[in-house]
């Protein structure tokens, strides 16, 4: 039987590179790279980074707090899963924004996602991303390699794309299936898979990994390179625990040592260059305060963002703490979210494009409300 979770959740990590630099575009190209890691399913914040300082914590989720979370200071402890960000945050290349949200809250998957991708109030209202239409500003261009393109990349101007990890245990397309699925079409669709069976033809047979891991170590590998992306956006689905989240151990634990790994895999695969990067995570929304009937707990608000980077000159934890009383929560449920998560991203746009804010929140955002906090990450 395949539960809702699954169902939702039903997406294969993936990997997508974007940003290649163009000789002659530019006389200066950017030197600076954003990895986005898109957290699919709603992470549960509360459980990720508990405020161990908040009294309520424990009167509102006795089961849903790790029994030893690491202390970061008075109010908040991390997830002990988190080794490998500790240590970032110890040596000043991590910091976390906590009770922050995209300005969402009617909690459906589908809208959240759309929302955190293209960074607009109204869910689908737009078929560009913040991420593709902050290169376009930065004048970022070049292919993109993924077999489809994450709206968050996509910008204004049409571009290639080609994504060389396939499925788990497969390898590159055979040319004769591509002949025969060219031979049934015309126009457009012609066009691409010529462009594909080139792209193929000139990629290696062996089987490519697909793994969260493995595609963290492709995207550092590839932004290692003197022309290589300057934006990747990795993917790592199942979120969405509505039951047996777990607390110290379960579900959700593991996806953050998973989480985990893959912060210190872009780390190791970067060397030299990890310290011209941002990565941050996305989620389309946090999850309900107290834990439903199956140990599980349902969609919210509020939740938290990891930023890791040599960026990053010393660590924080930046939040404008709303509690946890039954009266302080939105909608009597969830995590309040004081924080507009735009503003995060428009931080690490300016950290790593070298863009003005106003610009930032005018071309890209499109919304000369959302405030500037560079100065609270990038310190």
């Amino acid at each position: 039987m395949i539960n809702r979770r699954h169902f939702l959740s039903a997406a294969a990590p993936a990997l997508a590179l974007s940003g290649y630099p163009v000789h002659g575009f530019t006389k200066e190209p950017v030197k600076g790279r954003i990895v986005v890691i898109m957290l699919q399913g709603g992470m549960d914040g509360l459980l990720a980074v508990p405020p161990i300082g908040d009294d309520d914590l424990f009167k509102q989720r006795k089961a849903l707090v790790a029994s030893n979370p690491l202390k970061l200071n008075p109010l908040f402890g991390i997830h002990p899963n988190f080794k490998n960000f500790s240590k970032m945050l110890k040596s000043n290349e991590a910091s976390i924004v906590h009770a922050t949200s995209f300005p969402y809250t009617a909690r459906s998957h589908f809208e959240g996602q759309n929302v955190s991708q293209t960074g607009s109030k109204i869910p689908f209202s737009t078929n560009t991303g913040w991420l593709g239409r902050a290169m376009d500003v930065a004048k970022i261009t070049g292919k993109a390699l993924s077999l489809d393109a994450p709206l968050l990349i996509r910008g204004a101007p049409a571009f290639d794309n080609f994504y060389p990890a396939n499925i788990g245990k497969t390898q590159a397309p055979q040319s004769e299936l591509l002949n025969l699925i060219k031979n049934t079409h015309d126009g457009e669709v012609m066009v691409a898979i010529d462009k594909l069976s080139q792209v193929s033809m000139n990629s290696p047979s062996r089987l490519r990994a697909r793994d969260p891991l493995s595609l963290a170590t492709k995207a550092g590998e590839s932004m290692r390179e003197i022309n290589g992306p300057r934006v990747a956006v990795l993917t790592i689905p199942e979120f969405d625990d509505h039951s047996s989240i777990g607390s110290t151990t379960g579900h959700h634990p593991k996806l953050f040592t998973l989480l985990d790994n893959v912060f210190y895999q872009l780390r190791s695969a970067l060397k030299e260059e990890w310290d011209n990067t941002i990565v941050l995570t996305t989620t389309e929304f946090g999850r309900t305060v107290q834990e439903n009937g199956s140990a599980g707990t349902d969609h919210g608000f509020g939740s938290v963002g990891l930023l890791a980077g040599g960026l990053i000159n010393k660590s924080s934890v930046v939040s404008n703490w709303p509690g946890l009383s039954s009266k302080d929560l939105y909608e009597k449920r969830d995590l309040f979210a004081t924080i507009d998560y735009r503003s995060v991203c428009a931080a690490c746009i300016e950290a790593a494009f070298k863009l003005d804010h106003d610009l930032i929140v005018d071309k890209v955002f499109k919304d000369k409300k959302i405030t500037r906090i560079y100065e609270h990450i990038f310190r």
